[in-house]
């Protein structure tokens, strides 16, 4: 007889043999900024994709600095029965805070405030920082599955956002009994923010070898050409700048959104999504494309064009947007 974990190692083996050969030689766009790019690019690799870094957004603190500190100020003084966050940017603006103030992280949460965060995305970034999380959901790292989960009645509330972010977490938690103050923790901006305000640095790529990196102008002739053969959408403001530098994305490019708040928001962009992961983590990403690339037939081999690369799901030509015009996001 067989035992359990030697069929449990065999199928581990089977799948990942599965996944490098669905997306073998696949070149796939990462369109985040090149701090946050690293370990999804090292998992593409392992999946046997070629990661090329398109970098089109970047993050800045707040115009208006004077706002968070104010707020930051009322919840250190325990104004405030929740911290609310909503993204690994918010933690990084904090972080910068806390630097020009010569504190800790830890010193702006007082004991009977409690700390929630919308993903296991976010709440990794509060732990790098030595941040508890009281509540997380645990399946839709989302706006809406916080609200889902919200305790309701009475609650003082400090939210600390993108100055896209969508009014929606707000209005949900006010519905169950909170006062929320939202105050803008950063700005999304077209890459590369400037020096002295950027929020995120350049990290070294841990799997050894640098990264490709293209302009968006480069990066949308190769995607017209069809050896970028996917292209990855982490936010709204992501998906924007995607409609308004990458597209048309030609039918044999595959657009991968993660989460439901980034699929909504790229259709409303008039982009195709072929595929949406469930989590943001790179393991979420990869399954999230290999399920497109399974979908779409087979995956097109390295540097063939449209016409001659195997059908995939049809992506709709859109107008590409004006730099005024962005999604609202909830990051």
């Amino acid at each position: 007889m067989i035992p359990a974990s030697a069929n449990a190692a065999a199928s581990e083996r089977a799948n990942r043999s599965s996944t490098q050969t669905a997306l073998a030689g696949l070149r796939v766009a990462i369109t985040r900024n090149p701090g946050q790019a690293a370990a999804l690019a090292s998992a593409l690799r392992t999946a046997g994709a070629e990661p090329v870094l398109v970098p089109l957004i970047d993050f800045e603190c707040a115009s208006d600095q004077e706002a968070l500190r104010d707020g930051l100020r009322r919840l250190t003084a325990g104004a405030y029965d929740w911290l609310v966050i909503t993204s690994s940017t918010t933690v990084a603006a904090l972080q910068r805070h806390c630097a020009e103030a010569g504190i800790a992280p830890t010193d702006l949460i007082p004991a009977g405030t409690r700390v929630a965060a919308v993903g296991t995305a976010t709440g990794a970034a509060l732990a790098a920082a030595g941040l508890r999380v009281d509540l997380i959901p645990e399946t839709d790292s989302s706006a809406g599955g916080l609200a889902a989960i919200w305790p309701a009645g009475p609650a003082s509330v400090l939210l600390p956002q993108s100055d896209l972010a969508s009014p929606r977490l707000g209005g949900e938690l006010t519905a169950k009994g909170a006062a929320v103050d939202a105050v803008t923790a950063y700005r999304t901006v077209d890459y590369p923010a400037r020096p002295a305000a950027a929020l995120t640095e350049p990290r070294q790529d841990p799997a050894g070898s640098s990264l490709a990196r293209l302009d968006p102008q480069t990066a949308a002739a190769e995607i017209a050409a069809g050896t970028i053969q996917a292209v990855l959408a982490a936010s709204g403001s992501a998906a924007a700048a995607i409609a308004r530098l990458l597209a048309p994305l030609p039918p044999s490019c595959l657009l991968i959104a993660i989460g439901e708040p980034t699929r909504e928001a790229a259709r409303r962009a008039g982009l195709a999504v072929a595929a949406t992961a469930a989590t943001p983590t790179p393991e979420g990403i990869i399954d999230a494309l290999r399920r497109a690339v399974r979908a779409a037939g087979s995956g097109p081999a390295p540097g063939t064009s449209p016409a001659s690369a195997p059908a995939g799901p049809r992506t709709a030509p859109c107008t590409p947007l004006s730099p005024a015009v962005r999604p609202k996001e909830h990051s």
